[in-house]
């Protein structure tokens, strides 16, 4: 028998899932489907071999590609050795794929063939990688599998400690260069129990995974599920039919998508007929889910929807199931425009520009702190010492907290839009419009204005078979928020453009529509 050991790290959550539940399925991908004993051997295996190619611990090992069940045993192969795993985000352009690399500066770059002329477009640019290795095999660099056989089950010589990092995941970018977040060990441990405890995983439930596995979101909820040796099927992305098949074939007990995900699903004729019973959470993130979408859902799927806000950075708050009642008081509808309340081991401050904690009601920067929040920013400590101050994570977004600790997000404060000297948060404006019956999915940026500085504008994408025009819009807003914040101007398309997290990405918004 092993040593009992108390999860302290990521490897020691593996060494328990393979000790205590050996014959469990830990991963199912496509036709594969591998026990937590055989994907202890795999990521031991593979560890080894990365030693034997000259990495140490807190080296790092690059990962380019889409969902697969080999992105989870590179995932796994650091943490059970100490390497950290940087990962790539596949949707950006070269140059910043190569910044990111060489910030990262990992020894190893793992990638699929679908990137492989990309990495060789990128390979003289990339000034740490020593070895490339394919995941697919037969084209550039090392083929993957060889790799894994070419290493001992023993793995290796050394073991992670709490602190080290495990992951280098970099933030989208939204406010300026990608920052690299510094995610540890023990960090990760906790983060996996405080949400396996809202998400009341146990060793029965099955987990669906189809966001990237290059963010945090779906690998801390694939590590809340292994918190307590359950099963993660794993899909490439999402593809609602596949999805829907999966759910119904696999009996799938939870699930994780961004609210504009399920809307595309629950309007997908495969879920007409499907028997979802099995189906007891989906977990969205992102943003709040708009009324009408979560009513459809209630309606075809029960009482299953949880909302979760956190960032790279650290975890938040959770909107509980049982919390999800747009039927029912007006305080259960006041409370569906929030994003919960903090997770357990969790806390919350509001604070104003000078640090002083505001009282309840009062708008001001969120704070987030928990034994899981990041170390920093890789290769930054500016950043670091202006967002990690005292153990608390200042998120850059603004909110209240009300008298029950009920945490409502009003915007980014770089989103905050300044007309004619008045505040306007967009995520108010964007409230009063998603409420219009024709309206499925709105953004709202701040635009040049001669007279006011800065003037609302509204991109709006409307639902299927509906119509409306832009005074329609303007004009249902009159009775909903102040006649200053209405938008003057609106510009319907037919998709708005997102970030792999499914946060709306108004970097880009304001590239694409940042005029009048």
């Amino acid at each position: 028998m092993p040593a009992v050991r108390i999860p302290q790290t990521l490897a020691d959550m593996l060494d328990n899932n393979a000790w205590k539940y050996p014959d469990q399925t830990a991963f199912v991908w496509q036709d594969r489907r591998v026990t937590h004993a055989e994907f202890h051997v795999r990521v031991s295996k593979l560890a080894n071999a990365l030693r034997r190619l000259g990495l140490r611990r807190q080296d790092r090992v690059g990962i380019l590609s889409q969902n697969r069940l080999e992105f989870q045993e590179v995932y796994g192969a650091c943490e059970i050795s100490g390497f950290i795993c940087a990962t790539v985000n596949w949707r950006l352009a070269i140059p910043e794929m190569v910044y990111i690399v060489n910030d990262g500066a990992p020894k190893v770059l793992i990638f699929e063939a679908a990137y492989a002329e990309t990495v060789v477009a990128m390979k003289d640019q990339l000034k740490s990688v020593e070895h490339f290795v394919c995941l697919d095999g037969g084209v550039f660099g090392d083929d993957y599998e060889a790799l894994v056989a070419s290493g001992d089950a023993s793995g290796v010589p050394f073991r992670p400690l709490p602190d080290d990092i495990a992951f280098l995941i970099y933030t989208s970018g939204t406010t300026g260069r990608p920052k690299g977040v510094m995610l540890s060990q023990g960090g990760e441990v906790n983060a996996a129990e405080i949400l396996g405890s809202d998400q009341r995983n146990t060793p029965d439930d099955r987990l669906l995974i189809m966001m990237p596995l290059f963010h945090i979101g779906a690998k801390i909820i694939q590590l809340a599920q292994h918190w307590r040796a359950g099963t993660v099927h794993v899909l490439k992305g999402f593809d609602p039919p596949a999805i829907v098949d999966c759910i119904e074939r696999e009996k799938i007990t939870v699930t994780h998508m961004a609210p504009t995900m399920i809307q595309t699903l629950l309007e997908s004729p495969a879920i007409e007929k499907a028997d979802l019973a099995s189906l007891r959470m989906i977990v969205y993130a992102a943003a709040p889910m708009p009324i009408p979408v979560l009513k459809q859902g209630l309606k075809l799927l029960g009482p299953v929807f949880q909302q979760q806000f956190g960032q790279t950075e650290g975890i938040g708050t959770t909107l509980l199931a049982h919390q999800h009642r747009p039927d029912g008081t007006d305080r259960d509808r006041e409370i569906l425009t929030s994003v919960g309340q903090a997770s357990p081991r969790v806390n919350v401050r509001i604070v104003d520009d000078n640090g002083n904690d505001l009282p309840s009601g009062e708008v001001g920067e969120i704070l987030l702190t928990s034994p899981g929040v990041m170390k920093g920013y890789w290769n930054n400590t500016a950043a670091t010492i202006d967002t990690l101050r005292d153990g608390w994570v200042h998120t850059g977004d603004v909110g209240r907290l009300d008298s029950e600790g009920f945490l409502y997000l009003v915007d980014r404060k770089k989103d905050m839009i300044i007309s004619g000297g008045e505040n306007i948060y967009s995520r108010e404006v964007e409230e009063a419009i998603v409420t219009h019956d024709a309206v499925s999915e709105v953004a709202v940026i701040g635009v040049p204005d001669e007279k006011w500085g800065e003037a609302v504008k509204a991109v709006v994408v409307l639902r299927a078979g509906m119509s409306a025009t832009a005074q329609d819009l303007i004009d249902h807003c009159r009775t909903l928020i102040a006649s200053y914040k209405r938008p003057r101007h609106i510009e319907f398309v037919d998709e708005i453009v997102k970030l792999p997290s499914g946060k709306i990405d108004k970097v880009r918004l304001r590239k694409l529509y940042g005029t009048a």
